[in-house]
């Protein structure tokens, strides 16, 4: 052996023995994430594993003993068995444009229709996925490979009763597309893998999909309907002209709270916030900065309620669909903002809160030809002249040029110039197309919900 590689085993051993010595005096689970881990480390905790169960195995039981068993079982139960093997079921896409795409099934064993759309986070599945923004959508993810941090536990609840890790209570896209399907998976928080996940949840996940080249497709010709084929691979492809555009449904509708739920009570800042699908996080955001968020229907009649004075504000979520297809909502918030001077309330919206506060102070609702959703999309300030990076999940856009007086532009999107935030010129309402409560994506733009609560 060369003098170089003599170093390298005995560095490897000196690792190995110390690890082992490490975990035989450790008290306490040890959380390592393999995913940022080099191979070289992965190796050497194999390695320390293998050696410490034996040693534990062939020991008197002891209380140290005890928990290294706790130890190794918590650390095996957030990555997959090594016996789990790759899908091998087929599947088939169908688009709209007669395109036929072959892959693999991983998730549930059915057939879906849906608007294919795409995204190009490269992290945050299982945020996108519980997104009810994705409503009747398909979701094709660009990132190549999808899955290799599992799934976290669907039990784990933040201290509001919501789900810890997830936007909303169940996926709500209606498939996913993936290139790459990671079968294997390991992570600290994982409970199961994504497969495991969307067969829970009776969702259809496709791999072995040339997503780029489905990209390509989708940014030239627009998104565009499609269907996912598991139980019959090889059905004919659908009769589009027949099959119900996801669009023409009142999406908001479907995934909108039927009741009146209140988050941080007895916080001093009384918000009342209409969900047309809010995300958790938005909860969150709010409760943590010390609000009380009264959470009503789309269709609640709002403009009245808020006349109570207690309420310092009005909230409008992110949602699905067609932002036309909000008639109740629009003639409310038209209430709202045409109010007299004495009766103003804050008011701030994000996302198709957006578009429903440019629909209600005169603007058009356009579609945009495959929508802005992913992590990075730049938008720039016109107040201050910064861009932002930012999250974004939504078809639709406001043509701001037919605004009422008194309206302005906030935001706009550099990559393709769509609208990406209105303002009123001399009352506190202010909108962002965008997603500054992030979950998943950077957190630039989380000011917006401090300058909302601070004009309360």
């Amino acid at each position: 052996q060369s003098s170089t590689t003599h170093k390298t085993h005995k560095t490897c051993i000196n690792s190995v023995t110390l690890l082992i010595s490490f975990l035989g005096t450790h008290t306490h689970p040890i959380q390592l994430n393999p995913i940022i881990m080099s191979s070289s480390s992965r190796m050497l905790l194999r390695a320390a594993n293998r050696l410490t169960t034996n040693r534990i195995t062939s020991a008197k039981p002891t209380a140290t003993t005890h928990v290294q068993n706790i130890t190794l079982r918590r650390w095996m139960g957030t990555q997959s068995p090594g016996s789990t093997n790759a899908p091998t079921s087929l599947a088939t896409i169908h688009l709209e444009d007669g395109t036929t795409l072959h892959g693999k099934s991983f998730g549930s064993a059915a057939n879906v229709n849906g608007e294919v759309v795409f995204s190009t986070g490269m992290v945050g599945y299982p945020e996108s996925l519980t997104d009810p923004s994705y409503q009747g959508q398909i979701l094709t993810l660009t990132t190549p490979m999808v899955g290799n941090y599992g799934v976290p536990d669907r039990r784990v609840l933040d201290k509001h009763g919501l789900p810890a890790h997830f936007e909303s209570g169940k996926i709500h896209a209606t498939g996913l597309i993936v290139q790459d399907y990671s079968h294997h998976y390991s992570h600290w928080q994982a409970s199961s893998s994504l497969g495991d996940w969307l067969v829970e949840e009776g969702i259809p996940g496709v791999s072995g999909i040339d997503t780029r080249m489905l990209t390509k497709k989708i940014r030239s010709s627009g998104a565009m309907m499609g269907r996912i084929e598991v139980l019959d691979p090889n059905a004919p492809a659908p009769d589009f002209s027949t099959m119900p555009n996801s669009n023409e449904r009142n999406l908001v509708a479907e995934v909108s709270t039927k009741e009146v739920i209140t988050y941080g009570k007895g916080n001093p800042i009384k918000i009342l916030a209409v969900d047309c699908g809010m995300k958790h996080n938005i909860v969150r955001q709010l409760v943590a900065r010390g609000a009380e968020l009264t959470v009503v229907p789309w269709d609640y009649p709002f403009a009245e309620e808020l006349k109570n004075p207690k309420y310092a504000g009005l909230f409008l979520s992110n949602g699905p669909g067609d932002p036309t297809a909000c008639v109740p909502t629009i003639e409310n918030l038209k209430q709202v903002i045409h109010c007299d001077d004495a009766d103003v309330k804050p008011i701030f919206g994000i996302c198709l809160g957006n578009q429903l506060m440019g629909l209600a102070a005169g603007g058009l609702a356009e579609k945009l030809p495959f929508g802005n959703r992913g992590q990075n999309q730049p938008v720039m300030n016109h107040q201050t002249g910064e861009c932002y990076i930012t999250p974004q999940n939504h078809g639709y856009h406001i043509n701001t040029d037919t605004l009422e007086d008194g309206w302005k532009v906030l935001f706009t999107n550099v990559n393709d110039g769509s609208n990406e935030g209105i303002a009123h010129q001399t009352r506190p309402y202010f909108t962002a197309q965008f997603h500054p409560e992030a979950a998943c994506g950077p957190t630039d733009t989380e000011f917006m919900f401090d300058t909302f609560l601070e004009s309360c």
